[in-house]
């Protein structure tokens, strides 16, 4: 364990000084397998990507870049991490396994459930909580940690699980109830927002949230049919597209819409932004964040935040001068983004879109410092 710890901190070093790697991928082939996808429909449209059984199940809780989370994280045994985004289990297993003491949280009961008796052999090493990633500070403080955590991951999007359970109603491969809800308990669900939501908010969500250019079109084919009886599954969803955008290539005509309604049901813009501002106040000096996106609208959230948050001097062509930056928080280990190296690619096309980004907390002394020198040049 501790030749393990050492390994680690010495590849993580590198980073911290700044070394950068291409966001082209790693370079060297990476033996994990996905558990989040990019949406929920795109990986499995058409059915290619149905579930496998035996090995869908062994493959629940195996996280997407697992090693250069573990890698950016850089652990030491007895740190304290906070896994906002638990699923099965595989970014939390690897930390537990390097020494680290894990507070979880995941939105999905079903997920958690499993999360649990999967890690149960970890004791007290390890606690998770049922809540969203975005009460950070409330679920940290019940856990007894007040004074902030070592690192943080966040590994957004849904899991395979949601894709391929016809039942959860995130995928048009299986006809199955139009739900989309990560969290089993609340109260919005797809079906509701597509029958009882009004033309110019529906417009709005498949624009913005799906980039959705045949938004109108669509939304109007959705507001006639509904008139008749309500839209009630993924496959009268995804027909009715279909009948307004034709197909084109591989990717299904409904892929854009059922992101958005996605987005929607689940507030997940709005959770990672709440979750971003808490970051700042949940890290100790020197703690690491880790975060994993799937499709452009969280990963330009979360670039960004970063970039806002670790320039130490602010300049606008009104100002007579640049002026130290207030909130300058974070420092920055890589300027790109990490990517799945080919090996993981091959055996799991539902990675081909994980974007990896992380940041360093600032202590005041260093960002001080920081702010001082960067001035004086």
């Amino acid at each position: 364990m501790l030749e393990k710890n050492a390994r680690l901190a010495v590849r993580s070093t590198s980073i911290m000084r700044g070394s950068e790697r291409p966001a082209v991928g790693r370079g060297r082939d990476l033996a994990v397998t996905c558990q989040k996808g990019n949406t929920s429909d795109e990986c499995a449209a058409d059915g290619q990507m149905e579930s496998r059984g035996d090995q869908d199940r062994e493959a629940y809780h195996l996280s997407v870049l697992a090693d250069e989370v573990l890698e950016v994280l850089a652990v030491s045994e007895g740190d304290v991490v906070f896994d906002g985004t638990l699923g099965g289990g595989g970014h939390s297993e690897r930390l537990l396994e390097s020494g680290a003491q894990v507070i979880a949280c995941d939105r999905d009961p079903a997920a958690l459930a499993y999360a649990r008796e999967r890690l149960a052999g970890y004791g007290e090493q390890f606690r998770a909580y049922h809540g969203n990633y975005d009460q950070m500070d409330q679920l940290l403080a019940a856990a007894g940690e007040k004074d902030g955590v070592d690192g943080i991951i966040l590994d957004l999007g849904i899991s395979s699980k949601h894709v391929d359970d016809a039942g959860r109603g995130f995928s048009f491969a299986k006809d199955g109830p139009l739900d989309m809800r990560m969290d089993s308990t609340a109260e919005l669900t797809a079906e509701l927002m597509v029958n009882d939501e009004d033309e110019a908010e529906l417009r709005r969500i498949f624009w913005e949230y799906g980039e959705e250019r045949a938004a109108r079109a669509v939304v109007r084919a959705i507001v006639k049919a509904r008139e008749e009886g309500r839209i009630e599954t993924t496959g009268q969803l995804a027909a009715l597209i279909e009948s307004v955008i034709p197909r084109r290539g591989r990717r299904h005509p409904a892929t854009k819409v059922f992101q958005a309604l996605r987005i929607a049901v689940n507030d997940e813009l709005g959770h990672l932004q709440r979750a971003l501002e808490k970051t700042v106040f949940c890290l100790k000096p020197g703690g690491k964040l880790a975060i994993i996106s799937f499709h452009s609208l969280e990963d330009r959230m979360v670039k960004r935040f970063l970039r806002q948050h670790s320039l130490a001097m602010l300049d606008r062509p009104e100002w007579p001068e640049p002026k130290v930056n207030p909130e300058c928080f974070f420092s920055l280990p890589m300027k790109k983004p990490w990517v799945p190296g080919t090996y993981e690619l091959e055996n799991n096309p539902r990675a081909r879109s994980a974007k990896l980004r992380a940041a360093v907390r600032l202590g005041s002394e260093s960002q001080s410092m920081r702010n001082k020198n960067s001035y004086a040049k």
